[in-house]
């Protein structure tokens, strides 16, 4: 059975380790970018089966981030996370095709239930 990929885009150095280890722990592989340039680039190379996102990372925007992994994979999976109750930013990325948002800071046990609920169709 093929593991399922998840790349984590947090310009927080600690939030990245966090989710990664927890993910890891639980049998996902995990890549980690922490700008929006790193974050394509793994999204092109590894394609993840989800990215979980950021909303505030300085240069590139999670909205920004967001189009670009969209526009070359239309089907890739993303779950935005924000620190900001920007209602606006939420809801253009839903519209973009995010599938969910969490606010920081987030339940972990919360935020792997949802991943895993996402991911549970990729799974044999």
């Amino acid at each position: 059975m093929a593991k399922a990929k998840i790349l984590i885009v947090d310009d927080q150095y600690g939030i990245r380790i966090l989710l990664s280890e927890v993910l890891q722990s639980q049998g996902y592989i995990t890549f980690k970018a922490s700008n929006g340039k790193q974050a394509i680039e793994i999204a092109k190379k590894e394609r993840p089966d989800l990215v979980i996102l950021d909303m505030k990372i300085p240069g590139m925007d999670g909205l920004d981030i967001l189009k670009h992994l969209k526009a070359f994979d239309s089907s890739i999976q993303v779950i935005m996370m924000t620190a900001y109750g920007e209602l606006d930013m939420i809801k253009e990325a839903m519209q973009l095709g995010a599938l969910a948002h969490f606010s920081k800071p987030f339940d972990i046990d919360e935020l792997c239930k949802k991943v895993e609920e996402y991911l549970l169709p990729l799974t044999p």
